[in-house]
Parts: C-alpha cells; structure tokens; sequence
C-alpha cells in the first residue's frame, strides 16, 4: 500500500474516529448519561438505560481506537452496528436531513466505519505497527 494510501487512511480515520469519540462524550459527559438514557426511552430504544451506556461507551471508546488505529476492524464493526441501530431506532422514516430528525449524519458515520472495516487501518496505526501479530488484521487486509 502506498505512503500516500496509508496517509489518507489516517486522515479519514482520525476524522471519523474524533467524530465518534465526540459523540460519546456528549452522551456520557456534556449531556450527561442520565439524560441519554432518557433520550433513549423517549426515542423507544429497546432497554434504554443498558443501550445508552453502550452505545455511549462504543462511541467514545471507539473513536479512540479509531484514531489510534487500534483493534480497528473490530471498532468499526461495533460502531457500524451502533449506527444501525441508531438509524433504526431514531432516523428510519425522517427523511435524509438532520434538521428534519433525518439519518445523514448516522448514514455517513456508518459507512465511514464500514470503509474502515474493508480496508483496515492503515500503516500508520497500532494495527499497522503489530501487523500480522494481531488475529484481528486478517479481518481487514483487502487487497488494493
């Protein structure tokens, strides 16, 4: 893979990884779990109180891993399927537009991670350092 591949993986990666991180925050931090999971019981997720605190903990978590570049096939598969759900659960039926309760940002951050999942972290991660060491690079190495 290319010096310059692997630079613009990173970019995407950190990009897509502070989004996340972000996003845990404010549900764990800024508004509070409390209010998250509220917010979960008000949008009809299923066990709302166990749901927040998980999808609060991948994202945050997550996004750290993604920017490290670390366990990343396995965080983008958990953050692909946290945004699933969240589509499901909130967005499905509201149109595309944030400002209409819509799914763009959830559809961008999902296939952002799916991306991720197909083509790994890059050589400029833990995961690229470690390289085949780790059980979990063959879950990611397509071939260019």
């Amino acid at each position: 893979m290319s010096t310059l591949r692997n630079l613009l993986i990173l970019v995407a990666r950190a990009g897509l990884g502070i989004v996340f991180l972000a996003h845990g925050w404010q549900k764990f931090f800024t508004n509070g779990i409390s209010a998250t999971q509220q917010g979960f019981e008000s949008m009809g997720a299923p066990l709302p109180d166990l749901s927040a605190i998980i999808a609060a903990t991948i994202e945050l978590v997550g996004g750290a891993g993604l920017i490290f570049g670390a366990i990343t096939p396995i965080w983008a598969a958990l953050l692909f399927a946290n945004m699933t759900g969240a589509y499901l659960i909130a967005h499905i039926g509201k149109g595309l537009f944030v400002s209409e309760g819509g799914g763009e940002l959830v559809v961008a951050l999902g296939a952002g991670a799916l991306l991720l999942l197909c083509t790994g972290a890059g050589r400029f991660s833990i995961d690229g350092i470690l390289g085949g060491r780790v059980p979990w690079h063959r879950l990611s190495t397509v071939p260019a």
